[in-house]
């Protein structure tokens, strides 16, 4: 009886070291189960903000009727006020600088549009915003590829702002290469001649001049120049 009682003690023991065993492989694949979901909620996480972050704010081009682009954005920044949409369509800008003008020998500056007909808008596209600036009065559309806006390229808007915020204005030019002239003023006054080069930058052209039967050239300044008739 000794016998088989240490016996039936060992294979006890056995059996519950077996069960042990068991019980901490178990313990170690659930820790690694464990370990992987919450690697995976993780990733869900991350995922979800990336989501969440939404939309941003991109710049349109929007056509309207010329000479009442002013008057247009004044339509579109009401019925946002009205309609609750200040933080979709957040801004509405008709590109202008300042050009000067040569008149009769006179120089003056004036505002000029850079797109005539067209307007900029800074707004996050949803089907609501499209719908407020599309229906404002006086507006005939978007630009884009059939119809869907296409935002423009942020080097594009680089540009355009750079031009509209630049102080120094802009020198519109009335005079062609070819074109004959006469020098109202000056050493060369009452002179014809001809436009050699123009230089927009400096105000200045280029003249050549008959002077004892040679075309000298001669650097005038446009006020003063008038086109020979």
């Amino acid at each position: 009886m000794d016998a088989e009682e240490r016996d039936l003690d060992l294979q006890t023991d056995m059996v519950n070291s077996d069960a042990k065993n068991m019980e901490g492989s178990s313990s170690d694949e659930l820790d690694e189960i464990d370990l992987e979901e919450d690697s995976l909620s993780d990733d869900s996480i991350e995922s979800e903000q990336s989501e969440d972050s939404g939309p941003h704010a991109e710049w349109f081009v929007i056509h309207s009727y010329s000479g009442m682009e002013n008057k247009v954005k004044k339509n579109i920044e009401h019925r946002t006020e009205s309609m609750g949409m200040t933080e979709k369509i957040l801004e509405i800008v008709v590109p202008t600088e300042t050009e000067i003008e040569i008149r009769k020998g006179k120089r003056r500056e004036v505002e000029k549009r850079v797109f005539p007909g067209y307007i900029l808008v800074n707004m996050i596209m949803d089907e609501d915003s499209w719908y407020v600036v599309r229906n404002s009065p006086g507006v005939t559309g978007f630009v884009g590829m059939g119809n869907k806006p296409t935002p423009l390229r942020s080097e594009e808007v680089d540009k355009i702002m750079r031009r509209i915020e630049s102080d120094e204005p802009r020198i519109k030019v009335s005079f062609q290469i070819g074109e004959h002239v006469r020098i109202m003023s000056g050493p060369f006054a009452e002179f014809g001649g001809t436009v050699d080069e123009i230089y927009p930058d400096k105000g200045k052209a280029k003249v050549l001049v008959s002077f004892f039967n040679r075309e000298t050239p001669v650097e005038v300044d446009f006020l003063q120049l008038e086109r020979d008739t």
